[in-house]
């Protein structure tokens, strides 16, 4: 059973859809899912769909990722990120949907279930077309976590609970679609206050010293902000 909102004698329904990303093998992939049924059966399109009765829109967005793709409720970062609702977006009727945004660690291939004949973690280079609205739901949660990685430590949430400054240098540049240089991002990064702290243990292995592994630190906002070069992403040095 569906939530079905009535409004001016109009009737429509809600539902939830999530853009989930995490970084692996030094790409930014997103969470897809193959629609078994119709409509866009065949189709690629973001995980999702309609909120039951007395259910809370995070708890309706977990169970779409657990039930779509066999991932259990995001072990990183999940925040609202938008609502769409323009009429004609979903053929079956007038259909709102609440957009979450997920940060996620490398996770294992999701197993698809529900309605969804297929789950994949795909490049975001890589992705053609998809069902409904949903590139731009992909386009605008993309956005949000390059913008969000400038004045928040929510790289972070793309690690393991410790990891090394070279891992979260990797994560900035999967997200931002560009390189930066090296000694520069370890200087901001360690001289942040509250960005990161030292665990005391390091990972051996390769050239030169051991690099000491961090954890993600207190600060809710970055002082000051890793701000990204928009221009010539060759340029990029953070």
């Amino acid at each position: 059973m569906n939530v079905n909102v009535t409004q001016n004698g109009a009737e429509f329904r809600v539902a939830v859809d999530l853009v989930v990303l995490t970084v692996r093998d030094g790409t930014l992939a997103v969470l897809l899912v193959r629609r078994g049924i119709p409509p866009y059966r065949g189709r690629w399109a973001l995980p999702g769909g309609f909120v039951l009765p007395d259910e809370d829109l995070p708890a309706a967005a977990a169970r779409e990722l657990a039930e779509e793709t066999g991932l259990a409720g995001p072990a990183g970062h999940l925040e609202q990120l938008a609502t769409y609702g323009r009429p004609a977006r979903d053929p079956r009727g007038r259909v709102v949907s609440v957009a979450y945004l997920a940060l996620l660690p490398d996770l294992p291939v999701p197993v698809a279930g529900s309605d969804a004949a297929a789950a994949r973690w795909v490049p975001r280079a890589r992705i053609g077309a998809l069902a409904f609205d949903h590139a731009r739901i992909l386009a605008d949660g993309v956005e949000r976590a390059r913008a969000k990685l400038e004045y928040t430590p929510l790289a972070t949430a793309f690690c393991p609970p410790e990891f090394t400054v070279g891992a979260l240098r990797e994560v900035y540049e999967s997200v931002w679609g560009r390189p930066l240089d090296a000694r520069n991002f370890h200087r901001k990064v360690t001289g942040t206050p509250g960005f990161v702290v030292p665990t005391g243990g390091a990972d051996a292995g390769g050239r030169g010293r051991p690099a000491r592994r961090y954890r993600r630190g207190p600060a809710a906002l970055l002082h000051p902000p890793m701000l990204r070069d928009r221009g010539d992403p060759a340029a990029d040095t953070v």
